[in-house]
């Protein structure tokens, strides 16, 4: 136990030395198995998962109004790239003490149709007790809200687990339910309808010349229940 400790407090402090606001580490290998992206070559004897995220900038999220802006998309995907930065400099450092360590790239898609990756860091977050999945269908953090990005590492280091988040905030907000251009949230999280959100992604792409499959309106509007520095 003493070693799970020592490991997750070494990783946390590297993680947050290259950026990570948010850090956790939690079992992977159910995930895992549910996993249609996951080769036995590269799942085998990884049952743990470190996630970590990057927040995004609340001034550049403040900027969107009904479609993405070109500042957002390039934000975006340097977030991604500190991202990946991130999580190979997590792996190395992992791999450098004898243990196996697969950085997921943070954006990743091995089915456009089903928007579905190697793995998911939505649900890696949630087993490393960073959030919850909200209506959004994104992770949402209490304090943080969906303004962050997120990466992920397996690895078969030792590590001390967090608890998953089971509490779901979303019921006393909503706020990203009526602002959903695409209509696609809907009371619960397993409304959200992804197909529909797909589609006005790929229509944004198109009409703003964005390039990318992004929106950020219910990024925007979701910024958690406490603000850094709030007493409350």
């Amino acid at each position: 136990m003493a070693r799970e400790k020592e490991n997750y407090s070494e990783l946390q402090e590297l993680a947050e030395k290259w950026g990570a606001a948010l850090f956790g580490a939690g079992e992977a290998g159910r995930l895992l198995q549910s996993s249609p992206h996951m080769t036995p070559a590269l799942s085998s004897g990884l049952e743990k998962t470190i996630s970590m995220g990057i927040l995004l900038s609340r001034k550049i999220l403040e900027d969107i109004q009904d479609h993405p802006t070109k500042l957002y998309f390039y934000h975006y995907r340097r977030v991604n790239n500190a991202l990946d930065q991130l999580a190979v400099i997590v792996a190395n450092r992992i791999q450098s003490l004898g243990y196996q360590a697969l950085p997921v790239p943070a954006s990743q898609t091995a089915d456009w149709e089903k928007q579905t990756g190697l793995v998911s860091h939505r649900e890696m977050a949630h087993a490393a007790g960073l959030g919850f999945r909200g209506l959004n269908s994104l992770l949402v953090n209490p304090r943080r809200g969906a303004q962050v990005r997120l990466v992920t590492v397996l690895t078969d280091m030792p590590l001390e687990a967090d608890r998953p988040l089971e509490e779901n905030h979303c019921a006393s907000c909503m706020a990203c339910v009526s602002l959903c251009p695409a209509g696609a949230i809907g009371e619960r999280p397993e409304d959200f309808d992804r197909w529909a959100c797909y589609e006005k992604l790929k229509e944004f792409s198109k009409t703003h010349n964005i390039g990318h499959h992004i929106c950020g309106i219910c990024v925007k509007a979701c910024s958690g229940a406490v603000r850094e520095g709030s007493t409350t």
